[in-house]
């Protein structure tokens, strides 16, 4: 709907699927952007700068989290590899959940073909990022794109809100709270907290699934690569190390461009801040541990 690049392909093992879906879309284009969709295999894919990963399968019924991922992470073995035969010098961004763990595990299977993870990149906290800066925005009666506050680490409940390090039109939180006389006591934390932490599930509730904001956070990301904007966004893609935890991926604001991941940006964080880091690191870890019982290939760099 934004007109951002010129074709979309949907590949989807489920063919009618994809079609309808490429069919609705293109039905939209007279009252958006002149643009080309369709559906098609994995050649289409040939050219691309940028591909989307949202394959999954649904949870089971008494199935545990660990016994999804090992299904996700099989789909992902058999696509990632696909999509980089026909599309080797595409940037992929995952979407599927966790995404933390999914992009860990497609940049493995990336680095088997020689991509670098650089590449290799998911949604992570975008949409966590824009509910933390809407609430604040909202509470101080600004607008939301003024207000620079990131939600870093896992893209789940052990998320951190980097309360510490937001600024409103370049003044520090605290000082515009002052100026407006609107309190940012621990109660107001808490729930902004709760808030931003809750918002899939409350939406999930009552409709069934997310759409329109992820929809948005992943044309944004596909902005910024195929434009090669430079943007900083709160992506998560691997890395060495994270607040003390070795061979993690979670999100921490980077610049993002043609590229994929350009720059990682240092986070000054207070002690309590890190350590929560920390903590979500490890469970991401954790995860991936469990997952993955025998060795893989790191990321290339």
């Amino acid at each position: 709907m934004r007109g951002i690049g010129r074709r979309i392909v949907f590949v989807d093992r489920n063919e009618a699927r994809a079609r309808a879906e490429a069919d609705d879309l293109l039905h939209a284009v007279p009252f958006a952007n002149p643009f080309e969709v369709v559906a098609g295999g994995y050649p289409d894919l040939a050219g691309a700068g940028a591909v989307i990963l949202t394959a999954g399968v649904g949870q089971r019924p008494g199935e545990t989290r660990m016994q999804l991922l090992s299904r996700n992470a099989t789909v992902f073995q058999e696509i990632v590899p696909a999509v980089l035969e026909h599309a080797p010098e595409a940037v992929l961004i995952v979407a599927t959940n966790p995404v933390d763990v999914m992009t860990h595990l497609a940049a493995s299977f990336a680095a088997e073909r020689g991509v670098p993870r650089s590449r290799v990149l998911g949604s992570g906290t975008m949409l966590d990022t824009a509910r933390f800066r809407t609430l604040l925005g909202r509470r101080l009666g600004v607008d939301a794109a003024h207000v620079h506050a990131y939600v870093v680490g896992e893209h789940g409940d052990s998320e951190v809100l980097t309360w510490s390090i937001a600024t409103v039109g370049g003044l520090p939180l605290a000082d515009m709270a002052q100026r407006h006389g609107v309190p940012f006591d621990d109660e107001v934390r808490k729930g902004i907290d709760a808030a931003v932490r809750g918002a899939a599930h409350s939406i999930i509730t009552g409709k069934g699934a997310t759409y329109y904001g992820v929809g948005s956070a992943l044309a944004r990301v596909v902005e910024a690569v195929l434009g090669d904007q430079r943007s900083i966004l709160t992506v998560c893609s691997p890395e060495d190390e994270v607040a003390g935890v070795r061979d993690v991926t979670v999100s921490l604001p980077r610049v993002v461009g043609g590229a994929g991941i350009l720059e990682t940006l240092p986070l000054l964080l207070p002690p309590d801040e890190e350590e929560a880091l920390s903590r979500s690191a490890q469970v991401v870890r954790e995860a991936v541990r469990r997952l993955e019982p025998g060795p893989r290939p790191s990321p290339v760099r």
